[in-house]
């Protein structure tokens, strides 16, 4: 079995994101599905991530999982083999920005959290093909299970939540970036930004996906993936 991978899903998201990836990586790997749910920081969520994956590991991160990876990539650059960031950010949440998130705190705690991921994960943050129902669906049922105490605790974790530009910046690793060509979300040009920060790093940006590519393009993002975890490690 070659190295473990661990998969952090994003905001308001379980393993159901990397569902078709976990069938294809685990045929070659052993696969750890991280949880968000039981911080409010940034920091305090790769703390706890890190106490309980392997001493060295392959990193993927999607979203705010990608911030929470960042994380764990500058409080343990030694554990983590080689990193992958999906639809994410490596910037700190602007003021204004962060005030945007009280009211929907607010919604959530009065029993409103359907229309508040209604409102925050939009059709056309996804691709418009026969796929967005389902995802949005998706979407939805996740936020269901976890409830309005881990949104808020994740909104929470986002308000505050580090820059980590100086983190990658000296990262010397294996370093794919990854996202959808048609994310409103997090746009092709993060991404972009990303992966010049960082020596080597590959980008790939998918036709035909949003903001959760693994699934709306999950083909695509399980080879590249796969190519990734097969890309010689660095020295540091």
């Amino acid at each position: 079995m070659s190295e473990p991978v661990v998969l952090v899903p994003g905001m308001m998201s379980d393993a159901r994101v990397f569902m078709p990836q976990i069938v294809e990586l685990t045929k070659t790997h052993s696969v750890q599905i991280a949880s968000l749910g039981l911080s409010d920081t940034i920091r305090q969520m790769a703390a706890d991530i890190l106490a309980s994956a392997p001493q060295n590991f392959a990193l993927v991160g999607h979203s705010m999982g990608g911030i929470v990876a960042m994380e764990m990539l500058r409080q343990a650059p030694d554990r983590i083999n080689r990193l992958a960031l999906i639809s994410t950010s490596a910037t700190a949440e602007g003021p204004s920005q962060a005030a945007e998130r009280e009211p929907c705190i607010v919604r959530a705690k009065a029993g409103r959290l359907a229309e508040v991921m209604t409102e925050m994960m939009r059709p056309e943050f996804f691709h418009d093909g026969p796929a967005r129902p389902q995802v949005l669906k998706l979407i939805q049922e996740m936020a269901t299970r976890l409830g309005p105490d881990v949104f808020i605790r994740h909104s929470r974790a986002l308000q505050s939540r580090p820059d980590q530009q100086r983190t990658l910046r000296t990262a010397r690793l294996p370093m794919l970036v990854l996202g959808g060509a048609d994310d409103r979300m997090t746009a092709p040009a993060r991404l972009e930004f990303i992966a010049g920060l960082v020596a080597d790093a590959e980008l790939h940006i998918l036709p035909n996906a949003g903001h959760l590519p693994m699934v709306e393009a999950a083909s695509a993002v399980t080879s590249a993936l796969q190519t990734w975890l097969n890309r010689p490690l660095m020295l540091r």
